[in-house]
């Protein structure tokens, strides 16, 4: 949806007949993380990119203090008022949006009345981020309403403090500096101890990446995600006491094997998938600046083997998707990406191996049972007001 039809359906949806009435309009893409999504929280850096699709966020001011949401695409409706901007289970998505006016609220700014209106195209529920992009696109939004001076590393990092508060959620940081800070075929490098993000121009921009939904449901996947963010922290903090660093890619070229044997084995697995991780991060980051294939795709293939046999968060469906693409010369890379125990692949190929690849999920749902969807994507420019 454009920009053109979402302020249509906006005038449309709250009777706004004044061609003068202010609407602004905030857009923020989905994200995709191609390594180094787990790991401790704080010390984590990811190699990232936002995607072509993005979540848009239409708002004007009422003359009352009522809140009104209004979703496009579901054609559903929230509504709300100023004094009672705490979660609610039944709000669902119009929860990101609170969060994002209470941010302002909390900032001092003059919160009255508003209407509301979202649309979208991520993919929902697959994990491209569709909800912390709502969070920021909202919060752009407001920034210009309101007439407020918060900085965008002061908005992110806020609205990452919030978004914990509201959800009692995992870490996202990284979601919220990728979302904000993505370009155009362009990959970016998080460093959540830093809080810097490098971008990198991507070597094969003519290739395509297409995202997998494998359709594995998740199901009575978080404690086990727990327990590994459990083992994982405890490795990394008697680890870092032992070699007295403050980083964990300080380890790369340390001598694992001599710091890790008195870890019991889970414990000793998930500290050294995040270990070799930031490792591979690093080396992958330097391959696309100089455009080694090769090494690009070795790190990839080499991330999700990570995933399956230390940390231990894929599944026969996903490893599944990723061999089949090992076995197509001329594929770049294909790894899981998200939590895990389910959702999604990612494959970076060339537009002539698509068919080829492609045809491979015939036999997969022949197999497994499910019919597994796709959608193409391309590294796409980062959150920004589109109108004011």
């Amino acid at each position: 949806m454009d920009l053109n039809e979402i302020t249509q359906i906006h005038n449309k949806e709250y009777e706004i007949a004044d061609k003068n009435e202010r609407i602004v309009v905030a857009e923020a893409p989905g994200r995709i993380h191609y390594l180094g999504e787990h790991c401790k929280k704080g010390m984590g850096v990811c190699l990232s990119s936002g995607i072509d699709k993005f979540v848009r966020v239409a708002v004007s001011a009422r003359k009352d203090n009522s809140l009104r949401f209004f979703t496009a695409e579901m054609c559903e409706r929230k509504r709300t008022t100023i004094m009672n901007m705490h979660y609610k289970r039944e709000d669902r998505w119009a929860n990101h949006i609170k969060l994002a006016i209470c941010l302002f609220a909390e900032k001092g700014c003059v919160v009255k009345g508003m209407n509301f209106t979202v649309s979208s195209d991520v993919p929902q529920n697959i994990g491209l981020a569709s909800a912390i992009a709502m969070e920021v696109a909202a919060a752009l939004a407001l920034r210009r309403l309101l007439n407020s001076n918060i900085s965008d590393k002061e908005l992110i990092t806020s609205l990452d403090k919030l978004h914990r508060e509201f959800y009692e959620d995992e870490n996202k940081t990284a979601d919220f500096f990728v979302i904000m800070n993505a370009r155009k075929d362009s990959f970016l490098v998080f460093d959540e101890s830093a809080g810097e993000v490098s971008v990198i121009k991507s070597p094969v921009p003519k290739y395509r990446t297409l995202i997998i939904d494998s359709k594995v449901p998740f199901i009575g996947v978080d404690e086990e995600l727990r327990v590994r963010r459990r083992d994982l922290d405890k490795g990394l903090e008697i680890l870092l006491k032992k070699r007295q660093v403050k980083k964990i890619k300080d380890f790369a070229g340390a001598d694992m094997i001599e710091l890790m044997g008195n870890l019991n084995e889970e414990v000793r697995r998930r500290s050294m998938h995040a270990i070799k991780e930031l490792a591979r991060v690093d080396e992958i980051a330097g391959a696309l600046e100089t455009g080694d294939l090769p090494v690009i795709t070795r790190n990839i293939f080499h991330s999700h083997e990570s995933l399956r046999d230390l940390y231990e968060v894929t599944c026969p469906e996903l490893d599944w998707l990723v061999k089949r693409a090992q076995e197509i010369d001329g594929i770049l890379g294909a790894r899981m990406t998200g939590s895990g125990f389910g959702g999604c692949v990612y494959v970076i190929l060339p537009a002539s191996l698509t068919g080829e690849y492609l045809a491979k999920l015939e036999e997969y749902e022949r197999i497994f049972g499910f019919h597994a969807v796709y959608y193409e994507i391309k590294p796409g420019s980062g959150a920004k007001v589109i109108a004011k």
